[in-house]
């Protein structure tokens, strides 16, 4: 089992904040660190001192870290014309030296569209589709030859295809909890299936329905690596636990039900039931990113734990 960090920096960080996360997660033998692509806060919080932008945070961080892998769960397509993205991913995995993995979903939140002028389209998941196939397009032309797309969505003609990644292949990452298209989307250009914040039973439906799509675009299901991102919680007594979850605003028996929290010993066990549904990654999603003290607890209480 694979523990990644996951971060949500809309929710108030800075990039120093975000450096100092990546650089103890690296220290500390996490698999990844990985951030949301969010430009507006949720909940109660104020968001201070404002959003950080996803791909210029993984540039500076791919320059100051050497050997954790980066990425995002999810970029929005809707922020980023697919040619662009290309490039943008293509750029920072080479200043990282062939480290980076690329998360990318339709988008969702129409308010932080509204507060910084994003055009938020009604067919997103079309886009999405297009947009896959353009990235994962332009990557896969040799050098030397040209890449021509037309769809619904976007259109490209004779591009030269560049700039390549350093790696062969980016990992691509594409999740959700959609029944149909998200399966079959997955099944045709996913590296890695994600399902966020799901229940045992939800994970395990959904990891199914992922496997058999794959089998129906001529895949082997075992081709995907399956992940879940779940919240964090954890500590040596319950007063370090409930200290935690008021300090990002949690009940402890809510995050309990639904997220890794308790002791050491009971989210090893937690996380080993997800890995009995086929669990293979767990994004383990650190909500007060000040608190680099949680981050060796897990590190040094639970990853040893877990096979």
């Amino acid at each position: 089992m694979d523990l990644r960090v996951f971060t949500e920096p809309q929710q108030g960080a800075t990039y120093e904040t975000l450096l100092r996360v990546a650089k103890a997660a690296e220290d500390l033998h996490y698999g990844a660190f990985f951030r949301s692509d969010h430009y507006l806060h949720m909940g109660s919080v104020d968001g201070l001192p404002g959003p950080t932008d996803a791909w210029i945070t993984l540039a500076g961080l791919a320059r100051e870290t050497e050997r954790i892998r980066l990425g995002t769960l999810m970029t929005a397509g809707t922020f980023r014309l697919p040619g662009v993205l290309a490039i943008q991913v293509a750029q920072v995995d080479q200043m990282s030296g062939g480290r980076v993995e690329l998360g990318l979903g339709s988008g969702w939140y129409e308010a932080e569209h509204e507060a910084y002028g994003i055009p938020f389209p009604k067919e997103k998941f079309g886009r999405l589709e297009e947009q896959l196939a353009v990235v994962t397009g332009l990557w896969n032309t040799p050098v030397g030859e040209r890449f021509t797309y037309e769809g619904e969505f976007y259109r490209l003609k004779d591009s030269p295809a560049l700039p390549k990644p350093t790696q062969p292949k980016v990992p691509v990452l594409i999740g959700g909890h959609g029944a149909k298209r998200t399966p079959a989307l997955a099944a045709r250009y996913a590296d890695e299936f994600n399902i966020p914040f799901a229940s045992l039973e939800d994970t395990e439906r959904q990891f199914r329905r992922v496997r058999a799509a794959a089998v129906e675009a001529g895949r082997s299901g075992d081709d995907l690596v399956y992940s879940n991102a779940l919240v964090a919680c954890v500590g040596r007594t319950d007063l370090e636990v409930k200290r935690r979850a008021d300090a990002i605003g949690r009940d402890v028996e809510e995050l309990k039900a639904n997220g890794l929290a308790g002791s050491p010993a009971e989210v090893v066990e937690r996380i080993a039931q997800f890995q009995g549904v086929g669990s293979q990654r767990m994004y383990v999603q650190m909500l007060d990113l000040d608190d680099l003290d949680h981050l060796e607890l897990i590190a040094s209480a639970v990853m040893p734990q877990l096979v």
